[in-house]
């Protein structure tokens, strides 16, 4: 019995992250889960010309099938009040609760609509029509008061959100997680503050 080799293509991919004023690019220290339908789906592969004398492949041998890497940018503000992941397939902003909230309260401040502004010109730009806006808290005080707290958070900026795109086109997922999906070790004060956050996600069509 015999077999046809089959080679693998992989196309390398240079990823060049944009310094902007005041923000500095900082390695993904996200956790290994992340919150229901965020997922990336891959976009569809570059199609290779298997008779491409440049591939210069084994006599019988085929390619097989290709595969879509992922790639992540994340930038995060020096201050680590905000962030922003873009992926091939959403663009996600991440913004913590102290910037948003006072202790314990879902009211927003002055900032921070001016925070949510930004996101708003954002999803204009990638002409998004569904939007998920999901709150999370750290582990301290009892689970279900974090899931209540983080809900109250996510309705606050999505009403913010559709106030100012004013577009009945846009539908929102509105989600509070609670201490659910942590991104930073919630044994440090440092890291229960990454985690007290609001996301905000959407498609992305423009590169």
């Amino acid at each position: 019995m015999t077999t046809t080799p089959r080679l693998a293509l992989t196309a390398a991919v240079l990823l060049l992250t944009v310094y902007t004023h005041g923000a500095t690019a900082v390695a993904d220290d996200a956790g290994p889960s992340t919150p229901p339908g965020t997922a990336p789906s891959p976009a569809a592969p570059v199609k290779v010309d298997p008779t491409d004398p440049d591939l210069k492949l084994p006599e019988g041998a085929t390619l097989a099938q290709a595969k879509v890497l992922d790639i992540k940018s994340v930038v995060e503000d020096q201050s680590g009040d905000e962030r922003r992941e873009d992926t091939n397939a959403d663009v996600t902003f991440a913004l913590q609760a102290e910037v948003l909230f006072g202790k314990d309260s879902s009211e927003l401040g002055g900032e921070a609509k001016a925070r949510v502004s930004v996101i708003v010109e954002e999803i204009r730009k990638q002409h998004a029509t569904r939007v998920r806006v999901f709150g999370f808290t750290d582990d301290l005080g009892s689970s279900a008061h974090g899931d209540t707290l983080s809900r109250q958070r996510a309705n606050a900026v999505q009403a913010v959100l559709d106030q100012d795109l004013n577009d009945p086109a846009v539908t929102f997922d509105v989600r509070g997680y609670g201490e659910q999906y942590p991104i930073a070790d919630n044994s440090t004060e440092a890291g229960r503050k990454k985690n007290r956050r609001v996301e905000v996600s959407f498609p992305r069509t423009q590169q």
